[in-house]
This record gives structure tokens, sequence and C-alpha cells, in this order.
């Protein structure tokens, strides 16, 4: 199977790093590669990654930045970038191999689905599934994977804190429609929780739309954290 390189931005992610330990384990003992770029963490985030057998480095906090620099220091030809706070399916690779072995095919991404499985979760998840296959941008938590020779070429991840996400799926539009595989990706539902689910979807909406407009990213993540 085709090595992957996977990169994993962190700020504060002890507990998930540690909950994914046997996850990363069978990831680098098949000769995949795991890299976990932290934005300054003031816990115990960059020595567990060390401890777990990852490639780590540190960065300022900006996921764009983030990702780009762990994208830097990779060496396989396929790249997944993954939130510390999401687990891949136990069909993720096998998927990520059979999309990518297309030749028209650039890039894709996951389904996303909560952690929390009330029913106004799974309801989220559907209209964020369904958004991101209708126009082509994919968030973060879908887990977006793309051909190593390709994210670069696009320019990769922009060095911005928040809808760096959007920002490159428009960058790889231009090479083709981003996968949608309908296996799901599981991602934590914390934010929804403790902001409130009307609160965050409206947050989301009007950031997404003032980025649309032209507003700097950097302006726009003094409202988001």
């Amino acid at each position: 199977m085709q090595k992957i390189s996977f990169i994993i931005p962190t700020l504060n992610e002890e507990t998930f790093l540690v909950e994914q330990k046997s996850f990363f384990k069978l990831l680098i003992d098949e000769g995949h590669e795991i890299i976990v770029v932290d934005g300054g963490s003031k816990d115990h985030s960059l020595n567990i990654a060390k401890s777990l057998g990852c490639k780590a480095i540190s960065t300022k906090p900006s996921r764009g930045l983030q990702q780009h620099k762990g994208a830097n220091i990779s060496v396989n030809e396929v790249l997944v970038f993954l939130h510390a706070d999401t687990t891949l399916p136990a069909s993720a690779l096998l998927s990520i191999k059979q999309v990518l072995s297309k030749p028209d095919i650039a890039w894709g991404r996951f389904n996303v689905s909560f952690t929390n499985q009330k029913l106004i979760y799974k309801v989220i998840a559907w209209f964020m599934n369904k958004r991101s296959c209708l126009t082509g941008i994919v968030s973060g938590d879908h887990a977006l994977f793309v051909k190593r020779e390709v994210y670069f070429e696009c320019g990769g991840f922009s060095d911005i804190p928040i809808m760096e996400d959007v920002d490159i799926s428009k960058k790889l539009k231009k090479y083709s429609k981003p996968i949608c595989i309908k296996d799901s990706v599981t991602t934590s539902s914390r934010k929804w929780e403790k902001n409130g689910v009307l609160n965050t979807i409206f947050l989301m909406w009007c950031l997404r739309f003032l980025f649309y407009i032209g507003i700097p990213a950097d302006k726009l993540a003094k409202h988001y954290y």
C-alpha cells in the first residue's frame, strides 16, 4: 500500500493524542508517517507526540502554518491533514489509495460524524457533508487528503489562523473536484457543546461570509477564539 504522511496540528491536545496511541502505533508499524506540529501548547502535547513515535515540531499558533510546516518535512506521496480530536474509519487507508489511484483525481475528504450521538448532531453532520459535496469546500474536520505534488503545486495551506480549509479548498478545486468518501471520520463535538449549537452555526456562517467578502483571517480569528 502507498505510504501516507499524516499531518496533525495541535494546541493543548494531550488528551486526544493519548487516546490515539493504538492508532498511531498501527500506522507507524505499517510504515506510514505521523507528523505533529504544535502551536505552542501549555500542556505536554509535544512530548507525548514524540513518545508515541511521531515526528514533532513547534511553530507559532496558526493552523494554516502548522499544517504547511508539517507538509514541508513530510516524505510520502500522499498527505492527510487530520485534527487531533478526529478519528479515521478503519477503511480509511484503503479508501484513500483507491481514490488517489485515479489520475484525474487530486484530492478528497471523508464524511464527518460527531462523538455526541444526539439527533441534533447527526443533523448538523448531514448538512455539513451535503454542503461540502455541493460546494467543494472541505472543512478541517473532514480529514482532507491530497497528492503531494498537487499540494505543493497549488501553494499549500496559507499562513492564516482560521479559514485555512476554505482557502486551500479553493486552490485545490482548480485541479479536480474533491472526492467525498461516504465513510465517516468521528470528530469531537466539544466546541458545539460548549458554545451551543445555534451560536456555533451562526458564528461559522458569519465568519465564512466575512472571509468570502475579503475580511482578513487574522481579524476573524479574534472572534472565533
